[in-house]
């Protein structure tokens, strides 16, 4: 996903910061636990559209992403 874009990507139900999983093809939210899908490169940011993550399933995302340095979007 282009840089700038995932720079200005927040959840629109959170207005939080987004997690960027390219092998997945996913945007997740920390706070909201929401993962919304992206399809041919297109960001689907729309809550409905939105996978809710149980707390594990949260917890092993974040930590995976602290593990991969992977990007993180409206933090910059």
């Amino acid at each position: 996903m282009d840089k700038e874009l995932l720079d200005l990507l927040v959840c629109p139900e959170s207005r939080k910061p987004l997690i960027w999983f390219a092998e997945k093809s996913l945007l997740f939210c920390p706070e909201s636990k929401l993962g919304y899908p992206v399809r041919d490169g297109i960001p689907v940011m729309l809550v409905e559209e939105a996978e809710k993550v149980s707390d594990a399933e949260a917890a092993r995302l974040i930590e995976e992403a602290r593990e991969n340095g992977l990007p993180i979007s409206g933090s910059g």
